[in-house]
């Protein structure tokens, strides 16, 4: 059957952070380890490495009859849960991680809803606020709706790198308090779809905060690994919080999440992830536990993907040059991907993109005519989804509104991921200057 034709050949899909799909390997080593788990008589082929069996043995010997096909602890397999509190402790230069306080989730996702889920509470003016960045992924706007919690925006600051301003959080804060309860304070660092890295100074004011206002933390880390800047490092919450001294460490309630899809790894399939949970009242530990064990575990698989994350080939290992090759190439790509596409956006007439520190996304801010924006009214439509359905139907190319995400009032973005190849990236970015420049001459 021919269809209507278009003015290209493939629908380029720039709109969701899904790394094979848009072409980049998997990890040798984590894919060798999984298998193996999977058809253990693979255990006698001499086509795979020692290191790797070792694992798998390892994993597999934490499985009700050393099968991955069993149900496991709903808190997730035990080996991996201790794997998990060495990785956090070798990241975070030796501050504590009980595998206690570790939670295999369904994908970070999974996790981030759960927490959410044990937290939300009250009615009418006491009903659970739950503080969140604009722009927002998504994910938090669709779990507070559907928890029927009551979303509270705090406004990321565009002007300077998309950072946070505690003077912002407090402004939101007690506006909020009017109606709501405010009790949770959501952070993704690295940003998305923003893309900024929080320096220490910028975590320390926000864990104060936290501290003053007594306030549950939720840390979306999920793209850890993802940092390119020079001068831009990753800190995770729980480090700088362990550094802040014992009054902190014993006080704030802070869950700290992180998953196998992004990263290096863009293991989305799978559905891996994890969570750290401390300080949280033992009471509240129940219902947790509880809650988790309705759906009674994460899935196996996924749980020895996550695994494979946490423990990698060390140095010494026979598998150790392949995957640290690997796992740099794929970084070393998006760096250069996230200064190219940053670079050519702020080459184009009303666009202006803040640099890509770290995750996998661009998220610029686009100037959209006065013509268009009554056009976008006339349709019942937000201006920028005018513009991203006019760019698909155009090129082919699919990107996500900045009004799916939040953004102030008047101002108008998109969200683009750095994924394809950088061959394609450039073809990609190109196509869209062109799309732009022509969609400011129809509409001046």
């Amino acid at each position: 059957v021919s269809g209507i034709k278009k003015p290209f050949t493939e629908v380029i899909k720039a709109n969701i952070g899904d790394a094979h799909a848009m072409g980049q390997r998997p990890i040798t080593f984590l894919r060798q380890v999984v298998a193996l788990c999977t058809y253990p008589n693979l255990l006698d082929s001499p086509s795979f490495p020692e290191d790797a069996k070792k694992r798998a043995r390892r994993i597999l010997q934490g499985c009700g009859g050393n099968s991955l096909g069993a149900y496991s602890a709903s808190q997730g397999i035990n080996c991996i849960r201790e794997d998990v509190a060495s990785y956090i402790e070798r990241r975070d230069g030796g501050v504590p991680a009980d595998p206690d306080n570790i939670y295999l989730t369904t994908g970070a996702s999974d996790g981030i809803a759960t927490i959410l889920k044990i937290l939300v509470s009250g009615g009418g003016k006491s009903r659970t606020g739950v503080m969140i960045p604009i722009p927002q992924y998504p994910l938090y706007s669709a779990a507070i709706s559907e928890l029927g919690a009551i979303q509270v925006n705090y406004y990321l600051d565009e002007e300077n790198c998309w950072s946070l301003d505690v003077n912002e959080l407090r402004r939101s804060l007690n506006e909020a308090k009017a109606y709501c309860h405010p009790k949770v304070l959501c952070i993704i660092n690295p940003g998305n779809p923003t893309g900024q890295v929080q320096n220490r100074k910028c975590i320390e004011d926000v864990i104060h905060f936290a501290w003053e206002e007594k306030l549950f933390l939720l840390a979306d880390e999920v793209y850890q690994d993802n940092v390119y800047s020079e001068g831009c490092q990753f800190h995770s919450f729980k480090k700088i919080l362990y550094e802040m001294g014992p009054e902190y460490y014993n006080n704030v309630e802070l869950a700290s999440f992180h998953s196998t899809s992004k990263g290096y790894m863009g293991e989305c399939g799978y559905r891996g992830g994890y969570m750290e949970v401390i300080n949280l009242h033992p009471e509240m530990k129940g219902q947790l536990v509880k809650l988790l064990s309705v759906r009674i575990c994460s899935p196996v698989s996924g749980q020895a993907a996550m695994d494979i994350v946490v423990n990698p080939p060390i140095p010494g290992e026979e598998s150790y040059s392949q995957f640290i090759k690997e796992k740099e190439s794929v970084l070393n790509n998006l760096a250069k991907k996230a200064k190219l596409t940053e670079d050519m956006f702020n080459k184009v007439p009303g666009v202006h993109c803040n640099p890509l520190q770290g995750a996998m996304y661009a998220f610029p801010r686009i100037f959209i005519p006065a013509k268009a924006i009554e056009e976008a009214k006339a349709h019942k439509m937000a201006p920028d989804m005018l513009y991203c359905m006019k760019l698909l139907e155009e090129t082919g190319i699919c990107v996500v509104p900045g009004s799916g995400f939040g953004q102030r009032e008047g101002s108008y973005h998109f969200r683009m991921t750095i994924l394809p190849p950088i061959e394609k990236l450039k073809i990609l970015l190109e196509k869209m200057k062109d799309f732009h420049i022509k969609f400011l001459e129809k509409y001046a």
